[in-house]
């Protein structure tokens, strides 16, 4: 077990340190990831109006959320995972893997942890700056348990952003270009993940439907959870259980896909 922790930590450093040589693209990327929030901050503000609340939410709680969603995605985003996957089996490079004592899902998630860590640090900094001029439109709950429980949510998140990107990525062993799928993934991803509305503000019947969806748990339930907009514990306990069963369900996917598509893949050269 040591050994086997060992060879994945060593992949996670090379991976740090493959990641760390592009900080400063990382680092511009978070900085213009905020100039959204402009675009937010003036949609929103008309969108309110002369109205104090919408949907029982102010304009804080609202921006507070769209703010959390940035420093998150940075956090837990599986960033360009499928065409890296994709580009290694179209290119042949994942024979390495099979004759080697390499599990392939450990190796690329090993390099997705890394590059997260970078990421989500790094995106810290343009926070850390623009903070002084939205300090007074943030606001976030006082609950500890909120807090407690996002750590496995965000856990869980992580783990369906990378498992999604994983399954997309082996559709190369049927398809040679993945591109349209991912494009309509994300699609869905922006959409029914509450990256471009808070899905609270969806119709009652069709915020329940897509509280069983996995794009649901990818972004907005943590955030959801952080910013407090989700307000009852025993919810916020339902949810977590259907979060863990997607787990479940899409890991356990990702593998039949590796075995099946291994059935089709031909290994040429050496």
């Amino acid at each position: 077990m040591l050994a086997l922790l060992s060879k994945y930590r060593s992949v996670f450093n090379v991976g740090l340190q493959s990641n760390l040589v592009y900080r400063v693209n990382f680092g511009v990327r978070g900085f213009f990831s905020f100039f959204h929030l402009i675009v937010v901050f003036i949609l929103w503000s008309a969108a309110y109006g002369d109205k104090s609340l919408i949907n029982g939410f102010t304009f804080a709680q609202t921006f507070t959320y769209f703010v959390t969603v940035i420093v998150v995605q940075f956090f837990i985003g599986a960033f360009n995972e499928d065409y890296q996957i994709s580009e290694d089996i179209r290119n042949g490079l994942i024979n390495q893997f099979l004759t080697k004592p390499v599990n392939y899902f450990a190796y690329r998630f090993s390099i997705y942890l890394s590059a997260r860590l970078v990421t989500g640090l790094l995106i810290l900094l343009p926070l850390a700056v623009i903070y002084p001029l939205i300090h007074q439109h943030l606001v976030l709950p006082h609950d500890l348990w909120r807090y407690a429980a996002a750590v496995p949510a965000l856990i869980m998140s992580g783990l369906i952003q990378f498992g999604i990107a994983y399954i997309f990525g082996l559709l190369s062993f049927w398809f040679l270009e993945i591109q349209g799928l991912v494009i309509l993934s994300m699609a869905l991803e922006s959409l029914l993940g509450g990256q471009i509305f808070p899905l609270d503000l969806l119709p009652a019947w069709l915020y329940e439907v897509s509280s069983y969806l996995p794009y649901f748990y990818q972004m907005y339930f943590p955030v959801a959870l952080i910013t407090g907009r989700i307000e009852d514990p025993a919810v916020v306990s339902h949810m977590l259980a259907i979060q863990a069963g997607w787990v479940v369900i899409i890991l356990a996917i990702g593998q039949v896909l590796w075995r099946r598509g291994l059935r089709l893949h031909t290994a040429v050269g050496g």
